[in-house]
């Protein structure tokens, strides 16, 4: 059988990677030591998909390994030659990137490292899939034709048509937040592995994830966490921009479909942006109502701060027609 490797195994994405993969015919092999729960709390540990996953399929196997641990990971790619590495692990919060600076960065961009510099030794004939973000593009998006409306911020080109964005997008000066530094600098890594020694690595820039499994903080998972305190009937508060900041989210089934047909017919260094596109788009306010209206219209426990997270993005919906 064919061996696949997902690092973050068991979060939103990779947990969909591993039954995904194994449906496919191959033996997947994931790593993930529960970071999650450091980062927000032990109400967002992934353990319990971890044991569901390692119950449902047989013979797989999730190594307790820290991505920043070189020694670690290479006694894993040494046991084993993988056709498709999808490296899913990351701290992927804005506001808690700027509290260990240094965490972040080990995490998200020598992790990465790590991950790729083993690939090009041991498995090079494989496909090495990346999951960015959007944030790489910083608060770039900002400076575009974005006009208020009711319910929602929009965007508008020179002609006065709806936009979206696509990878000819600038992630040069501008503000990116601590998180979304440490993520250019593992998306250009990527990138170069690809150029540089030919191999093909891939990396997608994925607006809003979302799933069944997202273990939803406040500080990551937005559409995940709105919905657990419409549902508990919780309190939940907006960073700014009135709550019309625009998002578009992609199911984490859609993204792992990318990732399959990238696989299928892969290009060296290749970028693609991954949201859920305009279809898919809603403000925050928006999300509510929608909620509302289908399972609690009574809860309105939601408030507005004024202040935005820093280099954060007041609209921003993917342009998928590259991957297209």
């Amino acid at each position: 059988m064919s061996k696949v490797l997902v690092t973050g195994a068991s979060g939103l994405i990779g947990s969909q990677c591993v039954e995904f993969f194994s449906e496919k015919g191959f033996e997947v092999f994931g790593i993930d030591n529960d970071m999650r729960a450091y980062f927000f709390g032990e109400d967002s540990s992934t353990l319990s998909v971890k044991e569901a996953l390692e119950n449902k399929i047989p013979n797989y196997k999730c190594y307790d390994t820290d991505i920043r641990d070189l020694s670690g990971l290479e006694k894993i790619f040494k046991e084993h030659k993988f056709e498709i590495i999808i490296h899913t692990a990351a701290q992927p919060s804005h506001d808690w990137a700027a509290r260990e600076p240094l965490t972040d960065f080990g995490v998200n961009a020598v992790g990465t490292a790590n991950l790729l510099e083993l690939y090009r030794l041991h498995s090079p004939e494989s496909v090495f899939i990346f999951t960015s973000t959007n944030k790489v593009y910083g608060d770039r998006p900002n400076s575009l034709m974005i006009e208020e409306l009711d319910t929602r911020y929009e965007c508008f080109n020179n002609l006065g048509n709806l936009y979206s964005i696509d990878e000819t997008m600038s992630i040069d000066d501008c503000k990116h937040s601590i998180f979304g530094a440490s993520k250019v600098a593992a998306d250009v890594l990527v990138q170069e592995y690809g150029k540089y020694f030919g191999l093909n690595t891939v990396v997608f820039r994925g607006g809003c994830l979302t799933g069944p499994r997202h273990q939803g903080a406040e500080l990551h998972g937005f559409l995940s966490y709105l919905i657990k305190c419409i549902v508990n009937d919780k309190p939940y508060t907006i960073f700014g921009y009135k709550g019309k900041q625009v998002r578009d989210n992609i199911h984490s089934a859609d993204l792992v479909s990318m990732f399959w047909h990238y696989y299928n017919n892969p290009r060296p260094g290749e970028v693609y942006n991954a949201g859920g596109g305009r279809d898919n788009s809603t403000s925050i306010l928006e999300a509510i109502e929608t909620t509302k209206k289908k399972i609690c219209s009574q809860w309105d426990k939601y408030t507005v701060s004024p202040d935005n997270r820093i280099g954060d993005h007041i609209w921003y919906i993917s342009n998928l027609s590259k991957f297209q």
